[in-house]
């Protein structure tokens, strides 16, 4: 049987890891000249707490090339479907690690993506596994899904961006001023750019991304929506509710954001992941 192996910014749930038997390498994290390995020894919680307490964001980094072979050599087959390559050198590593173990054996799928924009791949790899795939068909119908995947979520606060450099202060300091609350989207070229911003209660920018999810009602395929999120699990039940009311998928999934993505986009994050149709 293939299997399909993840890395720990997919944000999927433990029940889902287990219930589907998705191997999982951890990125690292370290904070306060310590280091962690993501969702295994730090949870958001946790990260969340050292953040306010040293005023120090976390620095981030791929997970080593020997936790991807032992990961590779766990099965005869196994296909990988990782973090953006143009956010990390996670992917690179992987195709490293290929090299060792044994390359006929591997297959690699670069997400263009983050979060659970890698886990609805990551998902949907599981599907054509489960319906008697081989390797080389998963990969190629993941290829084909990659393009289609739809990722925005809004972050509440530009404290995390600015401490890790990817806003100004006086951007960071207006923002809070104002009340405005980014929402952000992954482009098709991997990298994330502002969708839109929102001004005003954090309430209208949730409803924003329902009415977004509206909007684009006709080009989505309903059989798996994710919401995934950063500590606010009252907005994440909401926006599920939402929905299932608006557009009865087959399933929509409440996952985490685990260390590495809540790193990045701070606590009150909330996000919807879809894919389109062809």
């Amino acid at each position: 049987m293939v299997k399909i192996v993840t890395d720990s910014t997919a944000d999927l749930t433990p029940e889902l890891i287990e219930k589907y038997q998705i191997g999982v390498v951890p990125l690292n994290v370290c904070i306060n000249d310590q280091s962690f390995k993501d969702g295994i020894d730090l949870q958001p919680e946790q990260l969340f707490a050292m953040v306010d307490e040293t005023n120090t964001l976390p620095k981030t980094a791929a997970p080593a090339i020997v936790d991807f072979i032992k990961e590779f050599k766990d099965s005869e087959e196994s296909l990988y479907i990782g973090l953006s390559s143009k956010l990390s050198s996670t992917i690179q590593n992987s195709y490293l690690a290929r090299e060792e173990v044994g390359e006929e054996n591997v297959e690699i799928v670069d997400s263009l993506n983050l979060s659970c924009g890698i886990g609805i791949l990551v998902l949907k790899a599981v599907d054509l596994r489960n319906q008697g795939l081989s390797l080389a068909e998963i990969k190629a119908e993941i290829e084909k899904l990659v393009p289609r995947v739809r990722t925005s979520f809004v972050v509440e606060t530009l404290r995390y961006l600015y401490l890790g450099g990817r806003c100004s202060a006086l951007a960071s300091i207006f923002g809070s001023v104002l009340k405005v609350r980014p929402v952000i989207e992954v482009k098709q070229d991997g990298t994330m750019g502002v969708k839109a911003k929102v001004r005003g209660k954090r309430s209208k920018v949730v409803e924003y991304l329902l009415e977004d999810f509206k909007a684009n009602l006709e080009r989505i395929d309903l059989d798996r929506v994710i919401v995934t999120h950063a500590a606010c699990p009252d907005d994440a039940s909401y926006l599920k509710e939402q929905i299932e009311a608006i557009a009865q998928p087959k399933e929509v999934l409440i996952t985490t954001a685990g260390c590495v993505i809540s790193s990045h986009c701070g606590p009150e994050t909330v996000g919807v992941i879809y894919l389109e149709k062809e």
